[in-house]
């Protein structure tokens, strides 16, 4: 070995060595403690350069002549470390301005012609309880206020339950909406509405549950006013019923319209 072995831990560390001085360097730390324990201390240096180029690999291989220049070489890399930590900062922060700018300009630019965010459209709750006040026919069943319903008019009172109803029918594309009208509903309890066909099928269009104190009752004088619809066309329907229905599924019907 043409130096000393003791100043090659740094550059042993490094990897700078070559071959054949690395070779013996290997067989002079086998048998010098010192070196092999500032070798260890060597461990935390190198990770730190990892990063560096090859000219300050190549400073750092002159160490073994002057021992002081190690520090200097790690002062320099720590600083310049420091500084790209600060450019990349910097260009971070330019970057969010400029973006900040642009969307700015974009939003300008674009005006009133920008396309609106979509909305969701609000889902109408069914059922509703209308009030008891009506228009101005005193025949005909409280539907709050002015409003109109479409659809063919029919109304029904059952003789047996007591319940009364009014119902429209009204004939769309899609087959046929059913308005309903109920008083005289005792609760609680839950009910359904059930359309039957003239071919004798039935169809199942809407449930709800009713309070204890019903609608259109001495308790609760406000009717319940709900919608549904079905898939059959207007002609094919016989009747519309509505059901109670107990706790174990088993329906009855409290109010049917069948004059179709």
């Amino acid at each position: 070995m043409s130096r000393a072995d003791h100043m090659d831990v740094a550059a042993y560390a490094l990897g700078v060595l070559d071959a054949q001085d690395a070779e013996r360097f290997e067989e002079h730390l086998a048998t010098c403690w010192a070196c092999a324990a500032e070798l260890e201390t060597m461990v935390p240096v190198v990770g730190m350069l990892a990063g560096i180029d090859g000219e300050a690999m190549a400073a750092l291989e002159q160490t073994h002549t002057d021992p002081a220049l190690l520090d200097r070489t790690l002062v320099a890399v720590r600083r310049d470390r420091r500084r790209t930590r600060v450019r990349q900062l910097l260009a971070t922060a330019a970057a969010v301005v400029v973006f900040g700018g642009l969307s700015g300009v974009a939003a300008g630019f674009l005006g009133d012609d920008a396309p609106p965010t979509p909305q969701a459209a609000p889902t109408p709750s069914v059922p509703t309880a209308a009030p008891s006040s009506g228009p101005a026919d005193p025949n005909q069943p409280g539907l709050g206020g002015d409003k109109e319903i479409e659809g063919d008019q029919h109304n029904a009172t059952d003789a047996g339950t007591g319940v009364k109803t009014t119902m429209w029918l009204a004939k769309k594309e899609y087959g046929t909406q059913i308005s309903v009208q109920l008083s005289r509903l005792p609760g609680p309890r839950t009910c359904r509405l059930l359309v039957v066909r003239k071919n004798s099928t039935t169809e199942v269009v809407g449930t709800w549950s009713v309070p204890g104190s019903g609608y259109g009752t001495n308790q609760n004088q406000l009717s319940l006013l709900l919608s549904a619809s079905t898939s059959a066309p207007l002609g094919d329907i016989q009747k519309v019923q509505v059901q109670s229905v107990d706790v174990n599924g088993v329906a009855s019907p409290l109010v049917t319209v069948a004059d179709l």
